[in-house]
């Protein structure tokens, strides 16, 4: 494990990175001795200051659970991050771009859970026992390290590179839809850029709340009642700039739209 001055300032320069929105160079590459375990005890410290300054958790993200998000990251183990309540909107806000960096856009499901769910032994079954409902939601991807020759390392000391979510669309019970067959199709400025089916997380969206039950178990924590759980992104991630509408079609669960300005 790296030290803790060491973990710290890493923290610092993650926060600086956000604050200027320039990012900063491949940990691996300052540090290349880091291992999981090290780049998640930043991502601790990241989410330890955030609290501190009053800033309220209310879920997670999992990250690179399929195969188009693999491919384009070229990163095959899921991870996952911190979500607070100053980066969730809602469908139709317009979102200030410049408040992020490297800035792509995902579609995925988001689990909204009416019970606790503790690792061990999590299995698919106990996610959807747990589950209150399942909503459609996109997230923002924000990047405060260089993007290009990026590790599992830096990913998880990135926060998971998440930058905000945005939900929309109508909520479902998880018996009221196969969670396997949503689909979704992506637009930007009204031209269709990609479109997906979650099923290609991991076979059912829900495997990816169970990846993260279980593995949090190993951190000490729980996933709670109450919280947001983004499964994980069924498209490849998508870039957009300034000026940008963003438009996904989830059939019979609605859409969701922003505005990047």
């Amino acid at each position: 494990m790296l030290d803790e001055t060491v973990i710290a300032g890493i923290a610092d320069d993650l926060a600086a990175a956000e604050r200027s929105r320039e990012k900063i160079g491949l940990l691996t590459a300052a540090h290349p001795d880091m291992t999981v375990e090290d780049s998640y005890a930043v991502q601790a410290e990241w989410r330890r200051r955030g609290e501190a300054e009053g800033r309220r958790v209310v879920g997670h993200k999992i990250g690179l659970t399929s195969k188009p998000m693999q491919q384009a990251t070229g990163i095959t183990e899921p991870d996952y991050g911190t979500i607070f309540s100053d980066q969730v909107y809602e469908t139709g806000a317009v979102i200030d771009h410049s408040q992020y960096s490297g800035v792509r856009v995902e579609v995925e499901l988001a689990f909204v859970l009416g019970e606790d769910l503790a690792g061990p032994g999590v299995g698919l079954v106990d996610v959807l026992r747990a589950t209150e409902y399942v909503v459609p939601a996109l997230e923002i991807l924000s990047s405060r390290i260089e993007m290009e020759g990026r590790t599992i390392v830096d990913t998880i000391s990135d926060n998971a590179a998440l930058g905000a979510m945005v939900l929309g669309g109508r909520p479902v019970t998880v018996d009221s839809v196969d969670l396997r067959w949503v689909a979704a199709l992506l637009y930007r400025n009204e031209t269709i850029e990609d479109s997906g089916v979650a099923a290609a997380v991991l076979d059912h969206p829900g495997r990816g709340i169970a990846w993260l039950a279980n593995k949090l178990a190993d951190h000490g924590e729980t996933l709670r009642a109450g919280e947001t759980v983004l499964a994980g992104s069924f498209t490849r991630p998508m870039w957009v700039h300034p000026g940008d509408t963003v438009h996904a079609d989830y059939g019979d669960l609605g859409v969701i739209t922003c505005r990047f300005a």
